[in-house]
């Protein structure tokens, strides 16, 4: 891991546990081990370090689909590869989602520093809502409207269908985040509300 590296780490890290304001240049520096004047050879200033962890985030974020096994920005083929899985083909991505958030560490710290920050700062409450709602939920619109077009959905508001697909997922994160040992629990529940899901959306004449 290169410096540059260890600095970032180091300062997601402490922006999860202290939050952004709470963490100085000086403590990222102590944390990585490095003096203050070596940390600004990398980059300039705090704001400059959580820019780049954004952007990975968001890096991450958009490697979600070959993550989960989808084929990349591929919504027809997404769409159909999940209809003839049934239940199991959206069990299977809404554990992904979910395992996803839940067990990549950066994921997961970002998650927990943004959670804490968004009601300090407007930029970082932007950031949060698009990144864990926005985002999401509009993937997950176009994928099942892709699936109603296909006749494995009921004709139903993509959008609405998103949100109910995705709300089980959001609450389960926010409740089980710290408790990773917990994990096994947090899926048989998930598995619970994609049953019901598909009780509710699915085409019986499929």
């Amino acid at each position: 891991m290169t410096t540059k590296e260890k600095i970032i780490e180091e300062a997601l890290t402490l922006f999860s546990t202290r939050g952004y304001k709470g963490t100085s240049v000086k403590n990222v520096a102590d944390a990585v081990g490095i003096k203050d004047s070596s940390l600004y050879k990398h980059f300039k200033s705090k704001k400059e370090i959580f820019d780049t962890i954004v952007k990975e985030m968001q890096n991450r974020m958009s490697g979600l689909s070959p993550v989960a096994g989808l084929a990349s920005g591929d919504c027809k083929a997404e769409a159909n590869a999940y209809g003839k899985l049934n239940i199991d083909g959206l069990r299977i991505l809404s554990r992904q989602i979910f395992l996803f958030y839940l067990k990549d560490d950066f994921v997961s710290r970002f998650w927990r520093m943004a959670m804490m920050e968004q009601y300090h700062s407007p930029e970082i409450y932007k950031i949060y809502h698009r990144i864990f709602m926005e985002e999401s939920i509009t993937y997950q619109a176009n994928l099942f409207r892709e699936m109603t077009r296909q006749g494995y959905f009921i004709s139903i508001d993509p959008e609405i269908m998103a949100v109910s697909f995705y709300s089980p997922i959001f609450f389960l994160l926010t409740k089980y985040m710290g408790e990773p040992e917990e994990e096994e629990t947090a899926l048989i529940s998930l598995d619970k509300q994609v049953e019901e899901f598909c009780r509710i959306y699915w085409n019986p004449n499929r």
